[in-house]
């Protein structure tokens, strides 16, 4: 694409200066979704972003589907192709030419034809030797003439492409000055780079005499000397490499093959000079590996280098997508590389997979922590929150549509939101609100005062707002991950804390786990817990801790949610030590019902979230809510955080 000429001297064209400052921002929170779940699944935030990276996103392919591909092309090139090409090629000009010959001796009754044919039938077995022997037969044949001279002109093409990419097409009608001006141009680049390993001072200037008087050779435009010796390494090796996949007797034969290039054995010479230069110029280039072809398809000298170049940039790129390597980003790719080997489909979805792991660290929802290790942010949890939140209050909607029934009296707080009026509503206005809709209704309609209709009146959405302490917990034994109960027990804490922290932020929301022993957390503690192999469920400890926070809050209506899937198996001695039977002691269940006693006159009735049928746990959870004047609510795992969630919202309405 050009760019596009206008006549007030702007133009169009592609952006070529950084990402496109048009493109849509990454949407990053399906990308935090999956990363979350991942994080609350017990992995790393490092490990889930590596692999949302690898397994990619819903319309974006994933590094590994990427790898999948590098290795089928791979695979592909292998299994399609031989390198035989050159060879079978010129066997196909000689047998035509000596054929030709032949038919063209047979009917002259002369000496000399006969002469001729000895000549022909005494030729040695090889191909190659054959070729060398009639380099100075005088052919009658006119086909026969073309077919030796297209077995030259092929060599030289051939020798040519396999170390500068794209010659083969530029001497199709090679003449002997281009051949003279190909050896000159190699003459020179020998000398420059003998230069350049002697250390000579003036080498940047004999490289610019060199590119001015040869540059038509060399697409890449290269720099100076360092530049050019990477490109013509680069494919030297991938010819040496080729040479290597090939039988001793392939090699043998294309090694005479070449001093026929063009009828010029300098140019074999002089690039048996060149291999040699650049092989000491740079030892790093894998000048010894081989590779198996087994495929019907013959490749050339030229098609044969080709396809190892392939096959190493195929390699580098399959590493780069790896990102095994110390500091590996994103940002390796070659994406250029990539789109050659795999067309622009994979260069987009590389890049947008770039772009996905920039935006993630560039709007902070990573951050490390003390230790040094990754952790999600503050603004990564809120996030997280407001999607446990949104999914558990669709839940709780029921069906879409219904009226929003949520009380706004006057004794209420404003919650900072307003909605359209509707007939019965007592709330106060919002007058700017109503204001502005009323303005502009009449300037869209096109009226030149501002009239106030019922449509344009909002009013202000208020609650009552009684303060809650809040103690939430959840159980961490071994068994809620062995279940399938870990992630959604930590949606449940997610989500409650988004809810209190933003709807209801007088309340004051204690996170309390308990295995063996029980400890209050903060929600990035909970969010990053991994599941440990642990005996014990002591539900005492957490009780305890329940009934610290909220003497704690006085002042506030208790709120004690707990969520677990087995019976009390441990209880806390006075010394601090947890002691752990199965079944449980009756002293482990005297002491867990008399925490339960205690909260009990605190005020504070006890929700318990029973997950699993056992009957020893139902039983016992029936004893608590008696006791405390609370429920039992036993909902399967996709309903937990609704169930947690709605039992809280109700407890603080009563």
């Amino acid at each position: 694409m050009t760019a596009v000429p206008l006549p007030d001297g702007y133009s169009y064209g592609p952006w070529h200066d950084g990402p496109d400052p048009l493109a849509p921002p990454a949407d990053l929170r399906d990308a935090l979704d999956e990363i979350g779940r991942e994080v609350m699944a017990g992995s790393s935030p490092r490990s889930a972003l590596e692999e949302l990276l690898r397994r990619g996103t819903e319309r974006t392919s994933g590094l590994d589907e990427l790898t999948r591909r590098l290795w089928q092309r791979r695979s592909q090139i292998q299994r399609r192709n031989n390198l035989d090409g050159t060879l079978q090629e010129v066997q196909r000009l000689l047998q035509e030419a000596l054929e030709a010959e032949r038919r063209e001796l047979f009917p002259d009754p002369d000496d000399e034809a006969r002469f001729r044919e000895a000549q022909l039938d005494a030729l040695p077995p090889g191909t190659a030797a054959a070729v060398n022997e009639l380099s100075e037969y005088d052919w009658r044949s006119e086909q026969g003439r073309e077919n030796y001279q297209q077995i030259r002109d092929l060599l030289g093409q051939e020798l040519m492409e396999s170390r500068f990419q794209g010659m083969k097409q530029a001497l199709q009608n090679a003449g002997p000055e281009d051949v003279e001006r190909i050896n000159e141009m190699l003459s020179d680049l020998n000398d420059l780079l003998a230069a350049h390993a002697q250390g000579a001072e003036d080498i940047q200037e004999r490289f610019e005499d060199f590119m001015g008087k040869h540059g038509e050779f060399f697409p890449e435009n290269p720099r100076n000397v360092e530049e050019l010796i990477d490109a013509l390494a680069e494919r030297s090796a991938a010819a040496q490499r080729m040479l290597n996949s090939m039988s001793a007797e392939q090699r043998a034969e294309l090694a005479e093959l070449t001093q026929q290039a063009f009828g010029d054995p300098r140019l074999a010479q002089q690039l048996s000079q060149l291999d040699s230069q650049l092989r000491a110029a740079r030892p790093g280039e894998d000048w010894t590996g081989s590779e198996r072809f087994r495929g019907k398809n013959p490749l050339g000298m030229g098609e044969g280098a080709q396809a190892m170049a392939d096959l190493a940039e195929l390699d580098a790129l399959a590493e780069q997508l790896g990102q095994s390597y110390p500091g590996a980003r994103l940002e390796d790719i070659d994406l250029e590389a990539l789109e050659r080997q795999l067309g622009k489909d994979a260069g987009v979805d590389a890049r947008r997979l770039s772009e996905l792991e920039r935006e993630l660290r560039r709007q902070g929802l990573f951050e490390r922590a003390a230790d040094g290790t990754l952790r999600l942010s503050p603004k990564a949890l809120r996030r997280l929150g407001e999607t446990a939140l949104s999914d558990i209050v669709n839940a709780l909607r029921g069906k879409t549509g219904d009226r929003e029934t949520q009380s706004a009296g006057a004794a209420g707080e404003p919650t900072g939101a307003s909605r359209p009026w509707r007939f019965g509503d007592m709330q106060p206005w919002d007058v700017p609100r109503t204001i502005r809709n009323a303005v502009l209704r009449s300037v869209s309609v096109g009226e030149s005062s501002v009239r106030l209709d019922v449509e344009d009146v909002e009013v202000v959405e208020t609650e009552h707002r009684s303060r809650a302490a809040v103690a939430l917990l959840v159980d961490t034994s071994w068994s809620m991950v062995q279940e399938g109960r870990w992630l959604p027990m930590k949606r449940t804490a997610l989500a409650l804390h988004q809810l209190i922290s933003t709807r209801f932020r007088n309340d004051a929301l204690q996170l309390i786990t308990f295995g063996r022993h029980a400890m209050s957390v903060e929600l990035p503690e909970l969010i990053g817990l991994e599941g440990a192999w642990e005996q014990g469920t002591n539900a005492h400890h957490a009780l305890l801790l329940a009934g610290q926070h909220l003497r704690r809050h006085p002042d506030a209506q208790p709120v004690v949610l707990m969520v677990t899937d087995g019976e009390p198996t441990a209880h806390l001695e006075p010394d601090g030590e947890a002691v752990f039977d199965y079944p449980p002691q009756p002293r482990t269940l005297h002491k867990t019902l008399s925490e339960v006693d205690r909260l009990a006159k605190l005020g504070a009735s006890v929700t318990v979230f029973r997950l699993g049928d056992d009957p020893r746990l139902t039983a016992f959870v029936d004893v608590i809510a008696r006791r405390s004047g609370g429920r039992v609510v036993a909902p399967d795992l996709d309903g937990l955080g609704a169930a947690v969630v709605g039992d809280y919202l109700r407890t603080r309405r009563r």
